[in-house]
């Protein structure tokens, strides 16, 4: 069965994006960004695979990407309807259309439904790359998650999983820092 893997940026105090889903104060770090590369070559956007010496590179760790509206409306906004053109892509959405979303699948039924069909096939794992609504409704059925850490407060915006309350345990199962001063964690289902 494969496994989805929730793979995001995160400030300090546990936000993704600002109140209005600002993720620019997320600093991008040459040091994770370049640790990261290597580990999961398939996160770095088709864009900018070419500059970082990753195209062509085989996709390590996933084959499918999940976004919530959210997390796909800013490469949107740049007028880029396919972000992750190496992985299939699927958009949480009920209110985009096909015609501005080319080379993505739009998915508007039950989310969980939907996840716990694709861990069912065969394939490379499942990475949730965000939003915070799309992980709550998700949370039951994520096996990992792996946290990049900035040093940097929000006071608000955006939680890791913007949804009702329901505790689940994680274990920690790698922590590397960076001179930086950001830290990867891992934490696995328990």
């Amino acid at each position: 069965m494969r496994e989805l893997t929730y793979y995001v940026g995160v400030s300090i105090d546990g936000y993704i994006a600002g109140p209005g889903g600002e993720f620019d104060r997320l600093p991008i770090e040459p040091d994770v960004t370049a640790a990261m590369s290597e580990v999961r070559p398939e996160t770095v956007p088709t864009a900018f695979r070419e500059l970082m010496g990753l195209e062509g590179a085989p996709n390590r760790s996933y084959d499918t990407v999940l976004m919530g509206r959210g997390s796909y409306e800013p490469a949107l906004k740049e007028g880029i309807t396919s972000p992750y053109a190496h992985l299939r892509q699927y958009v949480f959405s009920k209110s985009l259309s096909p015609e501005e979303s080319a080379g993505v699948t739009l998915v508007g039924a039950d989310p969980l439904d939907f996840v716990r069909g694709l861990k069912a096939q065969e394939g490379l794992g499942i990475w949730l790359c965000g939003g915070g609504k799309l992980a709550a409704a998700l949370a039951p059925e994520i096996d990992e998650i792996v946290l990049k850490r900035y040093p940097v407060v929000f006071g608000g915006g955006i939680s890791m999983f913007d949804g009702p309350y329901e505790p689940r345990s994680f274990v920690l199962a790698e922590n590397r820092t960076f001179d930086s001063g950001a830290a990867v964690q891992t934490y696995r289902k328990e």
